[in-house]
């Protein structure tokens, strides 16, 4: 069997993108090496790494940082309208917005562009907004 074991995103400015996703999640990155930054969560991992690691590795061109318009991160989280409130200080792509599947959503960028969504499955918060 196959276990989904993370993610990784590929940067130019490791030490800002970690800063980013330490104030989005709350979770505090692992540093095993100076290009490399882990959050480990109950689901699995997700992985931030410098450009010059990937080059280093597989080559030019292999992977574009900050390219990226195909993929969403997305992060449970607890209460998507107060996570809105909490990261006032983001431009936000789509405010908390009820999905058609019941999910409660927002939307934003990480300082490299990749789409952020933040979402609250039906039911996990106890009041109705629309």
């Amino acid at each position: 069997m196959t276990t989904f074991a993370s993610v990784r995103i590929v940067t130019d400015d490791l030490d800002r993108l970690t800063a980013f996703y330490e104030h989005v999640t709350g979770l505090t990155a692992s540093r095993p090496a100076p290009v490399f930054a882990e959050f480990r969560t109950s689901a699995g991992a997700f992985a931030i790494s410098s450009s010059d690691l990937t080059t280093k590795l597989y080559g030019e061109d292999v992977v574009r940082p900050a390219a990226n318009h195909t993929a969403f991160l997305e992060f449970q989280v607890e209460d998507v309208d107060a996570e809105y409130e909490r990261l006032s200080d983001l431009e936000f792509v789509q405010k908390p917005t009820t999905m058609p599947w019941g999910n409660r959503s927002l939307l934003f960028r990480d300082p490299d562009g990749n789409l952020v969504n933040l979402f609250t499955p039906p039911g996990s918060v106890p009041t109705d907004r629309t």
